[in-house]
């Protein structure tokens, strides 16, 4: 088998494909680019980067094909986001129970994501509400879930790094 020395990344011929993942520092600091300003023009991209806006342009295009950068989306910015108020709550459940709760939170329109997680609890949910009253009646609400045997609460206090959008 014979790698391929221009592209050190390239698997072998016949070996298995490599998970998609940025190939060079270039690639890491265009998605970090990205990530801080994803409406940043291609040719600004470029002039931060050092190559020629081609090269930005092919390499978006390639990291996009392989799914490395699946989407563009808008942030809200720390006005609307500090109109309400985050907590990370972390709940504990019944094996037997794990179908019926996933769906009564699913249903939450406050629930922003929930991840099953390995730890002292089960899953851990990442909760948006207007206000700190709506905050404890969705906890008293989650608690009340017939399966939650115990929750652990977290309020968001700042936001120091995002890079979700």
């Amino acid at each position: 088998m014979h790698a391929n020395l221009d592209y050190p990344d390239t698997p072998a011929l016949g070996a298995a494909p490599m998970p998609a993942a940025p190939k060079d520092q270039i690639d890491r600091d265009l998605i970090a680019l990205l990530q801080a300003n994803a409406r940043e023009s291609t040719a600004n991209l470029a002039r931060k980067l050092g190559v020629a806006r081609t090269t930005v342009v092919a390499r978006l295009a390639r990291l996009e094909a392989d799914s490395v950068i699946v989407g563009y989306t808008a942030r809200l910015g720390s006005e609307a986001l500090d109109r309400g108020v985050q907590a990370y709550v972390g709940i504990s459940i019944s094996p037997k129970a794990q179908r019926e709760v996933i769906a009564r939170l699913t249903r939450l329109p406050e629930l922003r994501r929930l991840a099953s997680v390995s730890g002292e609890f089960d899953y851990m949910a990442l909760l948006r509400a207007d206000t700190t009253m709506r905050l404890d009646a969705l906890l008293d609400e989650i608690g009340e879930i017939d399966g939650v045997i115990k929750t652990t609460t977290s309020v968001v206090l700042a936001l120091r790094v995002d890079r979700n959008a």
